[in-house]
């Protein structure tokens, strides 16, 4: 039988590691996930099977199965049929219907195109360290591209990165276009979630220019602040999008 927790003393594991006072396979969960913060478990890596991790932290399959069930359920993990659980990649397929909400009025939703305006290192604005939860004497790296559906230009964005969490990244010649990706390869760092607030505001002279639009076309203005699997804030993004042609979806569940 599965151990139950009870009463105000903490059940351990084999290893002899608090397992606290949460429902079991969310404290499984929490076990898990610090291997994928740790880098025990890196993205592409095959997970042990049920079994194993299930006598590794003396717990019922049962249980560990719900504990993977709901990381698979977050994009986390990835079951393929016959072949076992593996770290989530940040694919571009992946992260169309996770992190990107727009899609053309007309056909299916495709990852759109990056073009880099400019990079550069700067201190940060009092809403970037709100936002990133910074100090005054840190520094930021801000990246501005143009970002394309189809060859036309639908929207302009500025990412903000806190340097101490990147470190060289202003050595980099070249910025791929799927930068979570990035992230990930070059630093561990895995975006987990992100909050997003949306806002109509009008195009600038230099959007106007930028995006092939008029002045004071509508514009949808998103910003979004990306965290790590430890909820911790790593970017700042504001996208300033035409909307005349693509929409933001998103499907509640």
């Amino acid at each position: 039988m599965e151990k139950k927790l009870s009463g105000p003393d903490e059940t351990e594991t084999r290893t002899g590691e608090p397992i606290g006072f949460k429902p079991l396979y969310a404290q499984v969960r929490e076990r898990l996930m610090r291997r994928l913060v740790d880098g025990d478990w890196t993205p592409g890596m095959l997970l042990p099977s049920e079994m194993e991790l299930a006598r590794q932290l003396n717990v019922s399959q049962g249980t560990v199965r719900k504990a993977l069930d709901s990381m698979t359920a977050d994009n986390l993990l990835l079951r393929r049929q016959g072949r076992g659980t593996y770290v989530a990649e940040p694919e571009e397929s992946r992260m169309l219907f996770q992190f990107f909400r727009l899609s053309p009025d007309q056909g299916s939703p495709s990852f759109p195109d990056s073009r880099v305006l400019s990079t550069g290192k700067a201190k940060p604005t009092r809403t970037e360290i709100a936002s990133l939860k910074l100090e005054k004497t840190d520094e930021v790296f801000r990246i501005e591209r143009i970002r394309s559906l189809s060859g036309q230009p639908i929207l302009i964005e500025t990412i903000t990165l806190p340097a101490g969490r990147f470190p060289d990244f202003d050595h980099l010649t070249i910025i791929p276009n799927n930068v979570y990706r990035l992230y990930s390869e070059r630093w561990g760092i895995t975006i987990g979630s992100a909050e997003e607030r949306l806002k109509a505001i009008s195009a600038s002279s230099r959007d106007a220019v930028k995006l092939g639009c008029h002045i004071g076309e509508p514009l949808l203005l998103i910003s979004r602040v990306a965290r790590d699997l430890e909820d911790r804030p790593v970017e700042l993004r504001w996208s300033r999008c035409i909307s005349r042609d693509i929409h933001y979806a998103v499907n509640l569940r």
